[in-house]
């Protein structure tokens, strides 16, 4: 049996990609190639932004850096990107950072650059899930499994999910 195709932030498998230069490695993340295929990728990146860049966040539908750029074009361009990748890919799922102005889903900085979180999604987890890729994020949780059930059963191909929002399934 073929594996599926997941979309990785880049940055979870280690790559040197975040706004600071650097990676961030999850074991759990980096374990789910055992049972599928990661594509991993980086919006920011496929933006056109440098790393290291100026932290960014999201105030409203705007993306600004705490220099005072707007970077929103950028990080639409990379989600639009995200998105071919994972068409491409035919992927069934996107694991992404949390609380990032891309990838977050659920929880994202204020805006305000004070670390407040507040409900919301990073740009590219917005529109992945607009196209019915589920998204989740890379911390473990229960229900976890329960999502990796479905999806080995077929029930997440071609992008038509089983998945509810609502299970806020994180891995």
């Amino acid at each position: 049996m073929e594996k599926p195709c997941i979309l990785v932030s880049a940055c979870l498998l280690g790559m040197n990609c975040r706004y600071n230069g650097k990676g961030e490695l999850n074991r759990q993340v980096l374990e789910l190639s055992r049972d599928a295929a990661l594509i991993p990728f980086c919006p920011e990146i496929y933006g056109g932004l440098a790393t290291p860049r100026d932290p960014a966040e999201r105030q409203g539908e705007r993306v600004m850096t705490a220099a005072g750029a707007d970077v929103t074009e950028q990080y639409k361009k990379g989600a639009e990107e995200a998105l071919r990748l994972a068409r491409v890919f035919e992927c069934r799922a996107a694991v992404l950072k949390e609380r990032s102005p891309s990838c977050g889903r659920g929880q994202i900085y204020d805006g305000t650059y004070t670390r407040r979180l507040i409900s919301g999604d990073g740009v590219t987890a917005q529109l992945l899930e607009q196209e019915k890729i589920p998204v989740l994020e890379r911390l473990p949780a229960a229900n976890a499994g329960n999502f990796w059930k479905r999806l080995k059963q077929g029930k997440n191909k071609k992008n038509k999910s089983s998945y509810r929002r609502d299970e806020k399934t994180v891995i």
